[in-house]
């Protein structure tokens, strides 16, 4: 940490992993260290704008501002997304500005209110007024991605920061800083509150000023996630051409998944850099019409607290919003359920349709906290033994589930999604990986082919249902053997 960093918050990582994530704002000293540099993307440049708040003008130096920290737009319609955190002083009254232009200048402030906020999760979207994509042909917009990306994958950041934070006006052009690096992990986080955030970590440095700015794949070159500070504990590449590599506070991003239920919850159109497979090709039923498919999901951490592992089945409607309505708790308790339902009401779904018009329907989903330092529990019973009663409209329900073996020589731990389809017999007809963590996601496909289900009901008859199975597992701790 900058010995002279004298605007942060900083707050204990639970999860036993022994983490500080440190929020960057300005810090108002001497600059630190510049990243490692590479050549900027001018692509992400014309999205970029800073978050500020006006103090006065003057006609030598132009207005005189607070920099706040960073934002990037996401669509041609004026919307910006930043980091929440950066808005705090806003939450109860005021609204912030925006500086857009060619970092050479001349900027223009433009007012930015604040459209949506997820406090909780930390994200934040503005609307500047006026839309500065009306006569300004040299900004952009840049592409979001949920895509989980591997250890060792490439991203790059890049922020506007002006050059005297103590004095910043808008005469004075700010400078850009932009590094390249590699994704080294991704760690759950928990601030204030009892929601978590997943965080995408990678080997760089961040400095003050630089929250809010988007983290990109170099690959897709979308957005993955929004830069909010700098993890305080050393960290290891699991695997990847870094693997077994220590990286010293590196930087931290939050999962553009946020974002995106954010933006869709505020019904703000953004571009997506590629669909995946399950929304490209929805699966259509016999009377031609579609069930609803994940569009962003995120795993949940497995309770520190937990001694032994457990299950959380939800019986959940998707709204013609994409978004996860009327949620009812089948099975699960503390301190499993709640952390299911905090990541749950974080997703994000293509809706169902019927005869071509969105429609609300229900899916099942359940998390698995696999038990990894026990013998393999045998088929579990507790689950519901057929549909809910007194319902006409259900999803499909797992009447017997097999928990997973965590595969010997494993060290991996996270959350595997999986996304399958149960048919009005309640046969299991398919089932694809969301989110794949290595050497974990076999296991945890052939657990779930295992199962037993229910069907769904529509209007009290059965009929196809999709279900998403989140499976989290907890690394294998060693054991001592003591020699006679």
């Amino acid at each position: 940490m900058h010995a002279k960093l004298n605007m942060k918050t900083c707050a204990k990582l639970p999860l036993g992993a022994l983490g500080v994530l440190c929020f960057l704002l300005p810090a108002f000293t001497e600059p630190a260290p510049a990243p490692r540099k590479a050549a900027a993307d001018p692509s992400v440049t014309a999205a970029l704008c800073q978050v500020v708040y006006p103090l006065d003008q003057s006609p030598e130096e132009g207005y005189r501002y607070m920099f706040l920290g960073n934002g990037f737009f996401v669509n041609n319609q004026g919307y910006v997304v930043t980091a929440a955190h950066l808005l705090s002083s806003f939450r109860y009254g005021g609204e912030p500005y925006i500086l857009v232009g060619p970092p050479q200048g001349p900027a223009r402030m433009l007012e930015a209110p604040i459209v949506a906020a997820d406090w909780d999760h930390d994200v934040a979207v503005l609307r500047a007024k006026p839309n500065p994509f009306q006569n300004d042909k040299n900004i952009g917009f840049l592409a979001l991605s949920a895509d989980t990306l591997a250890p060792g994958a490439d991203v790059v950041s890049e922020s506007l920061i002006p050059p005297d934070e103590k004095d910043a006006h808008t005469s004075a052009p700010p400078r850009e800083d932009f590094s390249q690096g590699e994704v080294i992990d991704y760690q759950f986080y928990r601030d204030r509150g009892d929601s978590e955030q997943q965080l995408l970590l990678f080997d760089r440095d961040v400095v003050p000023g630089q929250s809010g700015s988007p983290l990109v794949s170099t690959g897709t070159h979308a957005v993955v996630g929004v830069v909010v500070g700098r993890w305080l504990h050393p960290t290891v590449a699991p695997s990847g051409p870094e693997s077994g590599h220590v990286t010293v506070s590196p930087g931290a991003a939050l999962r553009i998944h946020y974002a995106i239920g954010l933006l869709e919850q505020s019904h703000v159109q953004w571009d997506m850099a590629s669909k995946p497979p399950e929304v490209a090709a929805a699966p259509q039923q016999a009377d031609g019409s579609t069930v609803p498919v994940p569009l962003s999901l995120v795993g949940v951490p497995y309770p520190p607290q937990a001694l032994f592992g457990g299950e959380v089945t939800l019986d959940a409607e998707v709204g013609t919003g994409g978004k996860l309505d009327d949620i009812r708790v089948v099975s699960g308790a503390a301190p499993f359920l709640d952390v299911a339902l905090g990541a749950a009401k974080t997703w994000t779904f293509v809706p169902a349709r019927t005869d071509g018009q969105v429609v609300s329907s229900r899916i099942g989903i359940v998390f698995q906290f696999a038990q990894s330092f026990l013998p393999r529990v045998t088929p579990n019973l507790d689950q519901p033994t057929g549909p809910l009663p007194n319902v006409a409209n259900s999803s499909a329900l797992p009447v017997t589930t097999v928990q997973p073996d965590y595969p010997p020589n494993s060290l991996a731990e996270g959350s595997v999604i999986l996304y399958g389809l149960v048919d009005a017999q309640g046969q299991l007809t398919s089932l694809s990986a969301l989110h794949s963590v290595p050497s974990l996601t076999t296991s945890a496909e052939d657990a779930v082919r295992q199962w037993r289900f229910a069907s769904g009901l529509r209007d009290g008859a059965p009929a196809e249902s999709a279900v998403v199975v989140v499976t989290t597992f907890r690394r294998v701790t060693g054991h001592l053997s003591r020699e006679p």
